[in-house]
């Protein structure tokens, strides 16, 4: 608990030279990574939308490619959170030791998380952003839905970025994070409503939908992109806020232990 108690050492401008330094590497290799993250999207838009969708009845008033592609966006831009701060993350934090490195010139490990997190987030953005933009040229959603829906974007990759630090905090090394998308990340697509109503689901199930993040980030932005409303949005916005702190608050306790020990 006294670690989540050390007041915070952070600067605004040395996390954002945090964020120019990842964002100037990931530059080198932007176009393969944005393929890279259309590509699985992409699969399940023209397998499942297309393929199983031609089978079924309208969802929710719409097609189902409609309510696929709606889904899609939120789940695509966990993933590409997720991905980040495990993976990459973990490489920089741990392996290569980029975070004390960094640490060495005149800036704090709060600078460095905070850098980290908001571009774990603004990679889910190009993500998210990139399958808004193929779902709008192919008229399943109202291009200016699409362009509302960017900040909630953004703030799912802000909490899924927060939690998925926590996992980096814990890993012994990369096989660790089998468990994390085995027992967390793969359960929420499949319970959330990312390929199917959660109505179809037991009741037990859909309570669990909203107590799970992925639920509350479908259930703000799908109805936003499909008709624009946004009954209800302000509780999806403090549901994954919170999330995102609270994900942050622990992270930063257990790397602190973890790298300042």
């Amino acid at each position: 608990m006294s670690k989540l108690l050390v007041p915070l050492d952070l600067s605004p401008r040395r996390a954002l030279s945090v964020w120019r330094r990842n964002a100037d590497v990931w530059r080198r290799l932007a176009i393969p990574s944005l393929l890279g993250n259309l590509a699985d999207p992409l699969i399940y838009l023209l397998g499942l939308g297309l393929g199983l969708g031609a089978l079924l009845p309208q969802v929710h008033g719409v097609s189902y490619i409609s309510f696929l592609a709606t889904g899609t966006v939120a789940f695509s831009t966990m993933n590409a959170a997720t991905f980040e701060a495990l993976y990459s993350g973990y490489a920089r934090a741990h392996q290569q030791k980029t975070w004390e490195a960094i640490m060495n010139a005149p800036l704090s490990l709060d600078d460095v998380m905070a850098g980290e997190w908001l571009w774990a987030a603004t990679k889910s953005l190009f993500s998210g952003g990139a399958i808004l933009i193929v779902i709008s040229l192919f008229g399943l959603v109202p291009w200016t839905h699409a362009l509302a829906a960017l900040p909630l974007v953004f703030l799912t990759g802000l909490c899924f970025a927060g939690i998925g630090y926590i996992a980096t905090a814990l890993a012994p090394g990369y096989d660790f994070f089998m468990y994390w998308f085995t027992l967390f990340i793969s359960p929420m697509a499949m319970l959330c409503g990312v390929f199917f109503p959660l109505e179809q689901l037991p009741a037990f199930v859909q309570g669990a939908a909203l107590v799970l993040p992925l639920g509350h980030a479908i259930g703000a932005i799908r109805p936003l992109l499909l008709s624009g409303a946004t009954d209800g949005l302000w509780l999806h916005v403090l549901v994954l806020s919170a999330y995102a702190l609270i994900g942050m608050a622990v992270a930063r306790a257990l790397m602190r232990r973890r790298l300042l020990r």
